[in-house]
């Protein structure tokens, strides 16, 4: 009898060319496939919630898969992590119903974008924290950000050409910290457009350097353009910190 069992996944994202399997490339969901389909002895393919992009880490992406396997599904954790390269780390399984959806179930999504603001970098930080050199003036950041949060439609801090049905979307909170050199944009929301976090971090750091101003943010959104918002940070940079679901639909 088939069940459906839920990953919470942690990763370093560096060595892989994001989450979803592509031809000719080293995939974090492609590991997943390949590790599981040897652990459980048949063929599985992960359904993942979110897609990072190469480079980008997370501490909580979550996936599911059908399985037959008589193995406890709380169990499958500990066996597939003993199989799963040390970049990878499966931080929880359980079974779940059969129409979970990890994308298509109402839930909240956080980001964290880790940013080193010093006159050098530190080689302990280059995997998932972007040097910037220029300082940074993080109370003209933490002002914009609040222009931010709400139901916006942010076109503008989209990619090109991404294939979305809506590019309106929810953000709940939006914080600007610093902690001795290394500034945290924390960002929580009910979905997030192509690239959106890391335009959303580049923006900022084009307020931190005074290139534009808080309430430039205003301007911005209501542009529906993406030439109206700053660079797309580095990947390096973001880690998806973990997703949240409503818990009636569990």
């Amino acid at each position: 009898m088939k069940k459906r069992v839920k990953l919470i996944v942690a990763y370093d994202g560096t060595a892989y060319h994001g989450w979803q399997v592509q031809p000719n490339a080293v995939t974090v969901e492609g590991v997943l496939n390949e590790k599981l389909t040897g652990l459980l002895g048949e063929e599985i393919t992960v359904t993942g919630a979110s897609r990072t992009d190469a480079g980008v880490h997370s501490l909580g992406n979550v996936a599911v898969f059908d399985t037959e396997t008589r193995i406890p599904a709380d169990k499958i954790s500990y066996a597939l992590n003993q199989r799963l390269p040390e970049d990878i780390v499966v931080q929880d399984s359980a079974e779940v119903p059969a129409d979970f959806h990890p994308r298509f179930t109402d839930s909240r999504k956080t980001y964290e974008y880790r940013i080193l603001n010093r006159r050098f970098p530190i080689p302990t930080l280059r995997h998932d924290t972007y040097f910037y050199y220029r300082p940074l003036d993080v109370e003209a950041m933490k002002e914009a950000a609040g222009y931010l949060v709400g139901e916006h439609d942010f076109k503008s801090f989209c990619t090109v050409g991404a294939q979305v049905e809506t590019t309106v979307r929810t953000i709940y909170d939006l914080t600007v910290t610093k902690e001795e050199n290394v500034i945290k944009i924390r960002v929580t929301g009910n979905g997030f457009l192509y690239n959106m976090v890391r335009i959303l971090a580049g923006t900022l750091i084009s307020v931190g350097i005074h290139e534009r101003e808080p309430e430039d943010m205003t301007r911005v959104l209501a542009a529906c353009d993406r030439t109206a918002a700053g660079p797309t940070a580095p990947a390096c940079g973001l880690t998806m910190v973990g997703i949240s679901y409503e818990t009636k639909k569990q």
